[in-house]
């Protein structure tokens, strides 16, 4: 008997493991989550592209988005093949449980014959009366009995297990069934995905050839749009210039009033110590008066006081966290080398967010606004950040001074259009003279 209980323990606990298998992913649902938002852009994206062929023809801005539609178009192409491998998982898991409960319910249905055999062969009465009435004694009589009434329940159990087996093992080959026929579908949409992806390369193929054609023209658009990126630059490294001009005759001026003020507080110290030495004894001690010196003063000229200070430290710890301009856009222009086509290149020194024109533009940090500047009938907004800086270029609607004080997410302008006819504000941030990649500072989307 204690082999058949051990052996009852062992099923009960493995179709406890089996029974335990979750039957939806969490992983799937983000997965699917995440490219209903890449969906979300790709439309956006396309709305963007709608409205710059409604007003211009093609131009590298159009090539920008069209990019910028190819990329996410092979994310969404990714986010599918993660979850056809999700799948081929969960149906491997699914046929091995199979597996599994096909073996229980073998093993199950064999000990069940072996014991049905047993009680036939053992199922007339006087079997039963001579197994309990040759026994030695009463007591092992009545163990024989219990033996016997443990036997017929454990029958019964059997019975019991089997058809629960049965139900796990229908539920496994429905999920199996369930799970191969999701992939299926998932696989149609790869394979729909995948055309679609065909659809915008061969696109951007046109949009290529197009631009080809233009040649001359071309070149103009590219030489154009450096002639005022490079303006933009020079205004956003004068502006910072300035300010740090500023901030070193500020601290130059500070110094003399502060080197005047030790020197009268020196002489004004000096003169009580001789009114002292006039009204005491002529007695001679031999100690020579100290002079009391100020502690040096290790801020940086750019960081004057106490709160230019906490703004730069606050700056810092938002790395990676700092809010977009814009509520909604998207890349036209990354930071760097940006290689849009048809041997086209591009050289940043910020962001370029397509966006609809417009669009309200917001502080992205707390600060001091150092310029507002305006080239090709555009503005451009500086705000110093502690030792960073922050510039917005390609916007209209300024309504700030030099000096102001601005919070995040305050509207510093409205979006205009760029050369191309496209809605896109142009993002640069500098700590002192240096350059840095604003696509690090903003928080990911």
């Amino acid at each position: 008997m204690k082999k058949y209980i051990i052996a009852l323990i062992g099923f009960v606990m493995l179709l406890h493991i089996v029974s335990a298998q979750p039957a939806t992913s969490k992983e799937q649902q983000e997965l699917e989550k995440q490219r209903q938002q890449i969906k979300r852009e790709i439309e956006q994206a396309q709305e963007l592209l709608d409205n710059n062929r409604k007003t211009t023809k093609e131009n590298m801005s159009t090539l920008a988005i069209i990019n910028l539609k190819l990329n996410k178009q092979e994310n969404v192409i990714e986010n599918i093949s993660r979850e056809i491998n999700l799948m081929d998982n969960n149906i491997f898991k699914s046929q091995k449980d199979v597996n599994k409960l096909q073996l229980v319910l073998d093993t199950l249905k064999e000990e069940y014959t072996r014991s049905m055999l047993y009680a036939y062969k053992s199922r007339s009465s006087s079997d039963f009366l001579n197994f309990v009435f040759s026994s030695p004694s009463f007591n092992d009589a009545i163990k024989r009995i219990n033996y016997l009434k443990s036997y017929r329940s454990y029958r019964e159990m059997q019975g019991e297990n089997i058809a629960r087996t049965q139900v796990l093992l229908k539920d496994r080959i429905d999920e199996l069934s369930g799970n191969k026929q999701k992939k299926n579908v998932v696989l149609q949409i790869q394979s729909k995905e995948v055309d679609a992806l065909q659809t915008q390369q061969e696109e951007k193929n046109s949009v290529v050839n197009k631009l080809k054609a233009q040649g001359k023209e071309l070149n103009n658009q590219i030489a154009a749009k450096k002639k005022q990126m490079q303006k933009v630059n020079n205004a956003f490294a004068a502006a910072i210039k300035r300010s740090n001009d500023e901030a070193r005759k500020l601290s130059a001026a500070n110094k003399v009033s502060e080197d005047r003020n030790r020197r009268d507080a020196a002489a004004s110290s000096a003169e009580d110590n001789n009114k002292k030495e006039s009204t005491t004894s002529n007695k001679k001690t031999g100690k020579k008066s100290r002079t009391v010196t100020e502690p040096v003063n290790t801020k940086s000229v750019f960081l004057g006081t106490d709160a230019e200070l906490s703004l730069n430290t606050n700056f810092e710890r938002n790395k990676g966290n700092l809010p977009w301009p814009v509520n909604s856009g998207y890349l036209l222009l990354h930071y760097g080398l940006n290689k849009l086509g048809n041997g086209v290149e591009v050289i940043s020194e910020g962001l370029s967010i397509g966006t609809v024109i417009g669009t309200p533009v917001k502080a992205i940090f707390d600060g001091e606004v150092k310029a507002v500047d305006n080239y090709d009938d555009l503005q451009m907004v500086v705000i110093k950040h502690g030792m960073y800086f922050t510039g917005y270029s390609n916007i209209s609607g300024v309504n700030l001074k030099k000096g102001q004080m601005v919070t995040v997410g305050q509207v510093i302008g409205k979006v205009a259009a760029n050369l191309d006819g496209v809605g896109a504000i142009d993002l640069m941030i500098s700590k002192d003279k240096s350059e840095l990649n604003p696509g690090i500072w903003l928080k990911p989307r």
